[in-house]
């Protein structure tokens, strides 16, 4: 138990989170409202008059295409650009919202959407429209620094050993230093270790989702065992019943590597209190829930980091963030790394896991209207249906239809399609099966249609 408790102590206080500041609150209506007075002494009333609205359809990078394409197809985003009767103009991205909603932030001002809890990539656009206004970086909104360099994390999805190895030598060769991904029951978590291992530096970790997915063996035992790899570095959701408090103290005393939380349906409280967690996932979220709740893992010491997927917009705002939240020491995902080309002229890369947090006005990124343009015009591949084909070592092959981004979330949960018990590390080996044009392939697709999924003897 002393070298378990080591290890969770070394993950808690040594890298990472060596860099939490020991006394500070975090104060953003303060620290937003001195910015205001700023901003209005030198600039004058400050009013959001026009957003522009533009979707754009990036490529993911050629060597994420094949398996990012069949987990999800493309993947467009929205991008917009909120304009002030001062000429300043700030940045936001992600779903695509409703003119009703845009409408609520004309004839406003930024200032008015501190702790926005409307829309999230207009949270953003406002707070890179004050900082720019006030003249200072996004992080001064939320209160004081409590780091300038912050932990980032990369992203992939779980596939065939070989693809995870390869995945594994380009984020470590970026500058990236752990990767996080959702366990698949299509794929053996311990044929992929042996893969990654033998191309991951040393220092490299991964980070593994189990997203409370009922792995039909044993979830603790399970977890046990991929700990004892050299590039296991945490967990987060490993038990089915997201509120059952006392398992997930009991795993966390068990297990010698960190157990994160990222679903909490008692909003973050009495299992934080309880310490039922070694540190929590904040993703999702608007930015008003997310300042309320670093204000409570602040008050209880607690690590946490935040997690808001996106391009480099993106990127930059949760930097911000998690330099200006007292606990946010844990490193976050963006997924802004599985994407060719961005709106951006600055591309955020991270030196040794580390993204160094922008010190000029605003978000301190700069719109490329030329690249945003070719994302409009872009069309990425589209991925047609296909099928799901897994091998067991028995003998036995089980297909599956897949229509992304229909069925995008049952490689990771197919559970929910009630169709199968499935686990972690079952003897097996998938390969995404695309329209060959051969008689078996469109009789097995017509079959799928049917039965949704076939298992067969050999």
């Amino acid at each position: 138990m002393e070298n378990k408790g080591q290890n969770r102590r070394q993950f808690l206080t040594t890298g990472i989170a060596s860099l939490i500041g020991s006394t500070a609150v975090v104060r953003p209506w303060k620290a937003a409202l001195a910015a205001k007075k700023t901003s209005d002494s030198v600039n004058g009333p400050l009013i959001v008059t026009d957003v522009e609205k533009h979707k754009i359809h990036p490529n993911y990078v050629p060597w994420q295409q094949h398996q990012l394409n069949h987990f999800y197809g493309p993947r467009p985003r929205t991008i917009y650009v909120a304009h002030t009767n001062k000429g300043f103009y700030g940045l936001g991205e992600g779903r695509d919202e409703p003119q009703d909603v845009l409408d609520k932030y004309i004839g406003t001002s930024p200032f008015d959407w501190v702790g926005d809890e409307l829309s999230k990539p207009m949270a953003k656009a406002m707070y890179d429209l004050m900082g720019k206004a006030a003249r200072i970086p996004v992080y001064k909104l939320f209160g004081q620094r409590y780091r300038r360099w912050v932990p980032i994390s990369s992203w992939t999805v779980s596939t065939r050993p070989d693809a995870m190895a390869q995945v594994v030598e380009k984020y470590s060769a970026m500058g990236y230093t752990w990767m996080k991904y959702h366990l698949s029951p299509f794929e053996n978590v311990f044929d992929q270790l042996e893969a990654m291992e033998r191309v991951a530096p040393r220092g490299f970790k991964l980070h593994f989702d189990l997203t409370h997915f009922g792995h039909y063996g044993h979830n603790p035992d399970l977890v046990e065992r991929i700990s004892h790899s050299p590039i296991a570095g945490c967990f987060e959701d490993p038990l089915e019943q997201m509120n059952d408090i006392e398992s997930y103290i009991d795993l966390k005393k068990s297990i010698r590597l960190p157990i994160l939380r990222h679903g909490s349906r008692i909003q973050h409280t009495f299992d934080v209190l309880k310490q039922s967690a070694d540190g929590y996932i904040v993703g999702h979220l608007k930015l008003g829930v997310v300042i309320r709740r670093a204000g409570l893992f602040a008050s209880t010491n607690v690590p946490f980091t935040v997690q808001w997927a996106g391009g480099g917009i993106s990127r930059a705002m949760v930097s911000h963030m998690q330099s200006a939240f007292k606990t946010a020491s844990l490193p976050f995902v963006t997924t802004s790394e599985i994407y060719a080309s961005d709106v951006v002229k600055e591309r955020l890369e991270p030196v040794n896991g580390f993204l160094r947090v922008s010190e000029r006005p605003g978000l301190g990124v700069t719109l490329d209207r030329e690249a945003l343009e070719k994302l409009k015009q872009n069309r990425p591949p589209q991925q047609p249906p296909y099928i799901l084909k897994t091998r067991f070592k028995n003998g036995t092959t089980m297909y599956n239809l897949m229509r992304p981004p229909e069925t995008k979330n049952l490689m990771v949960l197919p559970n929910i399609w009630r169709l199968i018990p499935m686990s972690f590390d079952s003897p097996l080996a998938t390969e995404y099966w695309d329209d060959d044009g051969s008689v078996q392939y469109k009789v097995m697709f017509k079959r799928l249609e049917t039965e949704t999924m076939v298992l067969e003897k050999k």
